[in-house]
């Protein structure tokens, strides 16, 4: 465990219409550490501590809300997007086999799903868990260079939706070019999706059942990763961290130095910290804005 000592990074923030009061007055991206190969899948515990993948290095890091970054752990399933249920266990889209992992604060690992009737999925990229702990995750094709399998086995790319204590997941909507990043509404009543494949990102209302309906177009940009803040804004991620408010308008841009940023989330005891996963780096920027919860 090391402490570490972030460094300013200086980018020029470009602002729109209602952005004001989301960016913490004279707040700088800080630059954690630059140390990794790509970081991807942040996700948030109960206390604001921020777990991320390393994907490549198959390695999922630990950032304290006291500033410490410690490796959490290692052969992880070549983990990519995560998030936390309701119980604490670190819900992961392991890409080596193609499964959903849910991980237990002591590390112990349960397969929540390998397959589709009977097939491999093309290699679970993000995910989102309700309240009720049913899992919602994107299925986009991404050739790994270390699986052992050749070619999709599963026809399109998809977003699926896996009922808390099932096996098998539920084709929840095929039409797609490639899905990716994706985040739901605390009360459990939206999910937006992105479909990185067609710049598109798309928001759905979530019926009681956990079946989707009002398929709308949110805004004609894709997205690696995404989060929500308390007002309702939705950050894409991509080139840089895109902040739309809730009527699908941007209204704020934030620049990383590596150019590509991979997902997001929203940190810290009081969840006022943006946590940014771009590449060989991670960032921090303080905001007014809290994350939604």
């Amino acid at each position: 465990m090391t402490t570490t000592t972030p460094q300013p990074v200086s980018v020029a923030y470009t602002a729109e219409g209602d952005s004001a009061n989301l960016i913490a007055p004279g707040a700088t991206l800080q630059r954690v550490s630059d140390q990794f190969s790509f970081t991807e899948g942040p996700a948030v515990d109960k206390d604001g501590t921020v777990y991320f993948t390393d994907q490549p290095n198959n390695k999922i890091w630990r950032y304290g809300t006291d500033g410490t970054l410690s490796l959490f752990m290692d052969n992880a399933g070549r983990s990519n997007g995560m998030y936390f249920d309701a119980a604490g266990n670190l819900i992961s889209c392991a890409d080596a086999n193609n499964e959903l992992w849910s991980i237990s604060p002591d590390k112990k690992v349960t397969v929540l799903m390998s397959g589709y009737n009977g097939k491999r999925l093309n290699g679970p990229n993000d995910v989102w868990v309700d309240a009720k702990g049913n899992s919602y995750f994107t299925d986009p094709l991404y050739k790994r260079d270390y699986w052992t399998h050749s070619g999709p086995e599963v026809d399109g790319q998809n977003l699926f939706f896996l009922p808390k204590g099932k096996k098998e997941p539920v084709l929840i909507d095929g039409n797609y070019k490639r899905p990716n990043g994706i985040i739901g509404t605390p009360d459990g009543k939206t999910l937006y999706v992105a479909d990185i494949g067609d710049s598109k990102t798309y928001k759905y209302q979530i019926n009681g059942d956990g079946s989707l309906s009002n398929r709308q177009l949110f805004t004609n940009q894709g997205s690696d990763g995404m989060t929500l803040d308390e007002k309702g804004n939705v950050y894409l991620t991509g080139k840089g961290v895109m902040v739309y408010n809730p009527a699908g308008e941007l209204i704020l841009t934030i620049p990383v130095p590596e150019g590509w940023t991979g997902n997001i989330c929203f940190a810290g005891k009081d969840r006022k910290t943006l946590f940014i996963t771009a590449s060989k780096s991670v960032y921090t920027l303080a905001m007014q804005v809290a994350g939604a919860r």
